[in-house]
């Protein structure tokens, strides 16, 4: 019973677009960036941030939020509650990654949907597209609008190109090079 309704709430918080977001994730990334600004840059720039973030959220408790007051309340929470436990496992963090720099690891990436690549990519060639109208504020809503008189205009000036280069040609005795 428990299971389907899980599903259930899964389900429509998909369908509505509704997302969870664990503020703990941001006070973390906060305190890792705030500690290693102390460090040296060519120290910082070797310890890596994704396992330090790993190893402190696995050891807090986590504060999840689904809408803009209960975001700013776990906010409040986790830095009057939590501050110096979030302090504490940060320097933990970075310690055992500095312990172990050559460590080889084989990191996650994420896996993107085939439907988010082609958006992406067909972004990416707006952008470049956007590049040669300065003047105009491209969009897919209004790319045709932009687009489509220039290329009229390009195939009305090559069919008159061709028509000159033919009539050019007109009245004039084409097998008199051959003889």
């Amino acid at each position: 019973m428990v299971t389907v309704q899980r599903e259930r709430i899964k389900t429509k918080a998909a369908t509505e677009k509704h997302i969870a977001t664990n503020v703990m994730e941001e006070l973390v990334t906060e305190e890792i960036n705030k500690q290693l600004r102390r460090y040296p840059r060519k120290v910082a720039k070797y310890i890596n941030k994704v396992e330090v973030f790993t190893y402190a959220l696995n050891r807090l408790p986590p504060l999840y939020a689904s809408c803009y007051k209960g975001l700013n309340r776990q906010k409040i929470r986790g830095k009057a509650d939590l501050q110096i436990q979030i302090t504490r496992t940060v320097r933990e963090g970075i310690k055992q990654v500095q312990n172990d720099l050559v460590r080889i690891s084989n990191p996650l990436t994420t896996e993107i949907d085939p439907v988010e690549k082609e958006l992406a990519e067909a972004q990416e060639a707006l952008q470049e597209l956007s590049i040669f109208f300065p003047n105009k504020n491209i969009s897919w809503k209004n790319i045709n609008k932009i687009v489509k008189p220039i290329l009229i205009r390009l195939k009305e000036k090559e069919q008159k190109s061709l028509n000159s280069n033919h009539d050019n040609f007109v009245g004039w005795d084409t097998d008199a090079a051959r003889r």
